[in-house]
């Protein structure tokens, strides 16, 4: 063909006809004397101008140039857009960038509940993008009274975590005075309250036994309080009558039950 066309340039020179050749083709260097595209400053034969990756002609379809070489659109983005950490697929328009990966907007969401993620942005474990509600229920420490995550104050006590409101007594849910609190069974309790789970509260006055204490009828009591349910008169523990749940003393139990 270039013979052909070097002796058809011969004869119309010959007949006075100039010829003048399009220009030298980028790939093969000859002169093109019929159809030329100009791309990248060159010009090329359209047969020659092909994706380095592909060798498909590009034609007139989009291309890209990367180190003075022309690619189709798919093999450019293939082989050196950034790709989705999510599909794997290449980002051909806009992208996230976000623990040190690249995404694509729609694939980059909370990965416990799918949910995109609003103007609070998101939080980071274990290389995982979270939502900030899944990330608190799954892995803030959690409140030892109502079991939902401490997002900001807390108190420490009996080897746990609790919000401020939530640090109360478990019987009567009243707040401890000046921190002061007593602990059953892991739990925190007012001094009452304590006192009577343990069985250590006066049948009499209904009030915590931290000293002496007399136990009987299956009920505990201070020494003081430990009387006669009709005169008054403190009893021993050796030396009382019980009728009908109370105790009485010698005396009074005679003159009103025999």
């Amino acid at each position: 063909l270039d013979t052909m066309l070097g002796s058809l340039q011969s004869d119309l020179n010959k007949l006075g006809v100039a010829t003048v050749a399009k220009g030298v083709c980028g790939a093969c260097k000859k002169p093109i004397a019929g159809q030329v595209i100009t791309a990248m400053g060159k010009t090329w034969h359209p047969e020659h101008f092909v994706c380095t990756h592909c060798q498909e002609e590009i034609g007139s379809r989009n291309f890209f140039e990367r180190n003075g070489q022309p690619y189709c659109e798919k093999d450019y983005h293939n082989l050196f857009s950034p790709r989705c950490y999510y599909c794997n697929g290449p980002i051909f328009d806009k992208v996230v960038t976000a623990l040190d990966r690249t995404w694509h907007p729609e694939h980059f969401f909370c990965a416990q509940c799918g949910a995109f993620f609003g103007p609070e942005g998101f939080h980071e474990k274990d290389g995982k993008a979270y939502c900030h509600k899944d990330y608190f229920d799954m892995f803030a420490p959690k409140c030892g009274g109502c079991a939902r995550a401490i997002l900001e104050n807390y108190i420490s006590a009996l080897n746990t975590l609790w919000h401020p409101e939530c640090f109360v007594c478990r019987e009567c849910f009243t707040p401890f005075i000046n921190g002061s609190f007593f602990e059953h069974d892991g739990q925190p309790y007012c001094e009452v309250h304590y006192h009577e789970r343990r069985g250590s509260l006066c049948s009499g006055c209904q009030k915590p036994i931290t000293g002496r204490c007399i136990t009987a009828m299956g009920k505990k009591f201070h020494p003081e309080h430990f009387v006669c349910a009709f005169c008054l008169k403190q009893l021993n523990k050796g030396t009382f009558k019980e009728q009908n749940d109370k105790p009485y003393c010698q005396n009074c139990f005679l003159k009103l039950f025999c």
